[in-house]
């Protein structure tokens, strides 16, 4: 039997081969790990030509119609998820590759989104780093969030399970989106408001909208200006929900107290982004999905199936 070649993408961590068995395939398949991202699309072309299984994490490389045109060889491509906006469905099935998805166990963003709130209202990190320069007192003055108002922008799954953890701080929770109806809201046990209103008596605004053609700049320079001087933002959804040169206005003018920021429009965030300048924005790398059960979840799932198509079977096929 002649041996496939599978590339593992943008595995920043180096956790893919300890994380998951991949000797269950060993026999069939030589494993290539892609550590960085690719420069541009033509680099990624030329790397990925002569693989035929490619394991993408999600939204990372992206494969548009052009890339699936440029690799020839490719039989099946597994994504972490059950979605990833960065591939091109149809362009998959019109070039005869596989596309299959790995399912989530839990999802970790919540938990990182309350982080983020905690560090812009009580500067854990920033504290944390002057007593290991070597400061002898505190220098920020902290925010109470128990009762506070947090405003949730979609309230799927994501965003119930933020608006429950937030609850469980003592804080008010109200939320909006373009189709959240007030019987909803109830449901889930929040507030419900228009969109003026959620950013102008917010103090804390969390995005959990799924990016689409809908919600493409959904936050955009009016709503960031009818927040409160001293409200935050905060966003682990996708970074073109919000537009990104708005909020970098609002920040350098100081008309909100800040923002916490776990995605960007391009990722990695370039080193000499203006974001990185600025003293009241919390930025992390893109950490919500970003845990060992998370990517043992993920990577298992890849062997499985790559294991399954060996066996003309299609786990989870997205298309």
């Amino acid at each position: 039997m002649t041996r496939l070649r599978c590339a593992i993408l943008d595995d920043y961590l180096d956790v893919a081969l300890k994380v998951a068995d991949w000797s269950e395939i060993a026999d069939r398949v030589d494993v290539t790990v892609f550590n960085q991202p690719f420069a541009n699309a033509e680099t990624a072309a030329s790397a990925l030509k002569d693989f035929e299984i490619i394991c993408a994490m999600r939204e990372r490389t992206p494969f548009p119609r052009t890339m699936f045109a440029a690799l020839p060889k490719l039989k099946l491509l597994i994504t972490s998820g059950m979605r990833n906006a960065a591939i091109d469905m149809e362009a998959a099935k019109d070039h005869g590759v596989l596309l299959c998805g790995t399912q989530w166990g839990r999802d970790p963003t919540a938990p990182l989104t309350m982080g983020l709130i905690l560090e812009l209202t009580r500067n854990i990190g920033r504290e944390n780093a002057r007593m290991h320069a070597g400061e002898p007192l505190q220098k920020f003055v902290g925010m109470e969030i128990e009762g506070r108002t947090l405003g949730v922008i979609g309230l799927g799954k994501l965003g119930t399970k933020v608006s429950k953890l937030a609850q469980a701080f003592g804080m008010n929770v109200i939320a909006w989106s373009p189709n959240l109806t007030p019987e909803k809201c109830a449901e889930a046990g929040v507030g419900y408001a228009t969109k003026e209103e959620l950013f102008a008596t917010s103090d804390i605004v969390t995005i959990h909208v799924v990016l689409g053609p809908r919600s493409r700049g959904l936050v955009g320079r009016e709503d960031l200006a009818r927040m409160k001087p001293t409200a935050y933002l905060v966003n682990t959804a996708r970074g073109p929900i919000v537009d990104e040169g708005a909020l970098l206005e609002v920040l350098t003018e100081r008309k909100i107290a800040g923002a916490g920021i776990d995605v960007f429009s391009v990722e990695p965030l370039p080193v000499d982004h203006p974001f990185r300048k600025l003293d009241n924005l919390v930025l992390t790398p893109h950490l919500g999905y970003v845990t060992e059960d998370s990517f043992r979840n993920h990577y298992r799932q890849m062997v499985e199936g790559i294991d399954g198509w060996f066996k003309g079977e299609a786990p989870r096929k997205l298309a």
